[in-house]
C-alpha cells in the first residue's frame, strides 16, 4: 500500500471567513465525496486545519501500489467546479498505522 497527504488549498485566504453560498454549496458536494472514498476504505482521514498561516483541507489516503492518486483529486467536486480550488499531493515516504 501506499499514503498520500492531499492537501486542499481554497481560491484565497479569507475563504472560511467569506465563503459565499455557492462555495457552501460546494464544500457540502466536496464532503460528501471524500465521504465516499472514506467509506470505500480509501481515506483514513479528513477535514479542515486551522493553519495560522491559513486555513486549508487534508485527507490521508491509501491506495494499492499500482494506483494513481490523480483520480481521486480531479473528480472532487470543488476541482470541477474551477472556481480557484487546488490540490497539492505528495506521497508519504513511510505511514505508521495501527
Amino acid at each position: 500500500m501506499k499514503y498520500y497527504v492531499f492537501k486542499l488549498l481554497p481560491p484565497r485566504p479569507t475563504f472560511i471567513a467569506d465563503m459565499t453560498p455557492e462555495e457552501g454549496a460546494l464544500m457540502q458536494a466536496h464532503g460528501l465525496y471524500w465521504r465516499g472514498l472514506m467509506a470505500k476504505g480509501l481515506v483514513l482521514v479528513f477535514g479542515p486545519v486551522a493553519d495560522p498561516s491559513g486555513p486549508y483541507g487534508l485527507a490521508v489516503v491509501r491506495l494499492d501500489d499500482q494506483a494513481d492518486p490523480r483520480p481521486l483529486w480531479v473528480d472532487d467536486p470543488v476541482i470541477r467546479a474551477d472556481r480557484g480550488f487546488r490540490f497539492e499531493v505528495a506521497p508519504m515516504l513511510q505511514a505508521v498505522v495501527p
